[in-house]
C-alpha cells in the first residue's frame, strides 16, 4: 500500500528555499538517506565536508543558470540545467556549489545516497554527466529523463558506487505511466511541480507530500498519473543497504567510530581545503 510521508520547507533568506525529504526512521529511505528539492539563486553554502555517503546533485532543466562546483579533490566543473554531478565522499571531501550566475535561479535536486559500509572510507571521487547525455524516453502524455539507472530499455552512461535509479518525469494532463519496481527495491516518489497520484492516491507540492512504496518480493508495476493538471515528479529506485547510519549532518557511516575518525580527519585538515 502507498503511504505518504511529509515534506519539510527550509529557506535561508530570499537565494534558497527547498522542500526536504528526510526521514527520521533511516530504513524509510535507503538506500536514500535523504533529498532536497531546491531553488538557490546566490551563493548559500559555505565550502563543506562530506564522508560516509555521496552528494548528488542534479539541475532541472527550467534552471536559469547553471551550478559552478568545485572541490578538496582539484575538480572545477559547471553543472548546466539538466545535468548531474555525483560526489562519492568516501573517507572524506570539501565540496562548494554555487550558482553560476548570482541573481539566477538554480532548480535542482540535491540526493544523498549511502555507500556500501565497505566503500566508506575508500578514496573520493566524482562523476559528472551533461545534460545532452541523459535518455530520454517518450510515452504517450510523458517524458523521462534517466539521469540514473535505467528505464524504458534505456540505461544512464554513469555507473556510481551506489546503485540507484532517478526518473525525472514530465507528465501531461490525464496522462498515465507505469513504473516497474524490481523485487526487493525501495522506491519513493517526489513531487516537483503540481499534483499527482500513485496507484490512486494522491501527492503534491502545495501539501508537501511523496509517495513511498513498500518493498516487494516480487516485481511489481505501479502506475503513476497525473489526473488533474500536468505536473512533474522526481522517481528513486534503490536497494535498500540495510547497515546502520551514525551521522552528524554532513558525514554518515555505518560505525560510530568511523564518524568519529572522519571528523576528526576533517578537524585536521585531512580531507584538503578549497
Amino acid at each position: 500500500m502507498t503511504t505518504l510521508a511529509r515534506m519539510q520547507r527550509a529557506n535561508r533568506g530570499l537565494q534558497f528555499h527547498a522542500y526536504r525529504l528526510h526521514a527520521s526512521d533511516p530504513a524509510q529511505l535507503d538506500p536514500f538517506i535523504g533529498i532536497d528539492h531546491a531553488w538557490m539563486s546566490a551563493p548559500t553554502f559555505p565550502p563543506h565536508p562530506h564522508a560516509g555517503f555521496s552528494a548528488v546533485t542534479y539541475l532541472f532543466l527550467d534552471s536559469e543558470t547553471g551550478m559552478a562546483n568545485r572541490d578538496s579533490l582539484g575538480t572545477r566543473n559547471l553543472i548546466e540545467p539538466g545535468g548531474m554531478h555525483w560526489t562519492a565522499a568516501g573517507r572524506g571531501v570539501v565540496h562548494e556549489e554555487v550558482p553560476a550566475l548570482t541573481g539566477s535561479t538554480t532548480h535542482l535536486l540535491q540526493i544523498f545516497v549511502n555507500l556500501p559500509a565497505e566503500r566508506q572510507n575508500a578514496e573520493p571521487f566524482a562523476l559528472s554527466l551533461a545534460s545532452q547525455d541523459v535518455p530520454v524516453v517518450q510515452r504517450p502524455g510523458a517524458r523521462i529523463r534517466v539521469p540514473l539507472g535505467s528505464f524504458g530499455g534505456v540505461h544512464s552512461p554513469l555507473t556510481p558506487p551506489t546503485q540507484v535509479t532517478l526518473l525525472d518525469i514530465t507528465l501531461e494532463a490525464g496522462a498515465e505511466l507505469e513504473i516497474p519496481v524490481a523485487a526487493g527495491q525501495r522506491a519513493f516518489f517526489m513531487p516537483v511541480n503540481g499534483s499527482a497520484a500513485l496507484e490512486g492516491v494522491a501527492f503534491g507540492i502545495d501539501d508537501l507530500g511523496a509517495a513511498i512504496l513498500p518493498i516487494a518480493d516480487r516485481a511489481l508495476t505501479h502506475k503513476l498519473s497525473a489526473p488533474g493538471d500536468s505536473a512533474k515528479v522526481a522517481v528513486f529506485i534503490g536497494e535498500p543497504l540495510s547497515q546502520p547510519i551514525f551521522s552528524n549532518g554532513p558525514m554518515a557511516f555505518a560505525t560510530q567510530q568511523n564518524l568519529i575518525a572522519a571528523t576528526a580527519a576533517y578537524q585536521r585538515g585531512d580531507m584538503g581545503r578549497l
